[in-house]
């Protein structure tokens, strides 16, 4: 068995910026093959990626830093299971605001993300203003959760929670679509 590469003698991909610094740039076959490739495993060192993909390794390595730089990858993260952390309830809300203009949208979001069992937050358009996913530890947490990050605001206006009692399919994976 072999031992895997430590930190210290791993070559691991370029830090990801937090913003585009390039326009998107027409992808070739070699780089739907990186995103394919990372997709499914970002651990990949820059050697192990550019033998999976085909390519000599100063090239792969140009062409992810090209692919983060333009803001194609966003990052590149560990996947946890919430469940094994005692996050076992997933809580699913249609959030209605009361006014809806661009700076309560935006008020609105800044609180979203400001609090860690929110894991996912979406405006939306018919229905409900936005779709928030938080992972919690019980209905307890949910409580408290509802109390702290919604009903604190005055512009929440209806809260409608639907709690999963199953996931059938979770991704992370995009689809990359071929050229047009």
């Amino acid at each position: 068995m072999t031992t895997p590469p430590t930190p210290a003698t791993r070559q691991h991909l370029p830090a990801t910026p937090a913003r585009p610094t390039a326009p998107a740039p027409e992808l070739d076959d070699l780089d739907r093959r990186i995103l394919e490739h990372l997709q499914y495993d970002a651990s990949l060192t820059n050697q192990e990626l550019a033998q999976q993909v085909h390519a000599s390794p100063p090239t792969c390595l140009r062409r992810v830093r090209r692919l983060i730089q333009t803001g194609i990858i966003e990052k590149q993260v560990a996947i946890v299971n919430p469940e094994r952390l005692g996050n076992s309830l997933t809580a699913i809300c249609e959030i209605t605001l009361d006014v809806q203009t661009a700076e309560n949208f935006a008020i609105f979001e800044a609180h979203m993300m400001q609090d860690e069992a929110i894991v996912q937050c979406y405006r939306v358009s018919p229905g409900p203003d936005f779709i928030v996913v938080a992972n919690v530890p019980d209905m307890p947490a949910y409580h408290a959760l509802a109390h702290r990050v919604f009903t604190s605001q005055r512009n929440v206006r209806n809260v409608r929670t639907f709690f999963s009692t199953h996931r059938a399919k979770f991704d992370t994976r995009v689809q990359i679509l071929p050229p047009a």
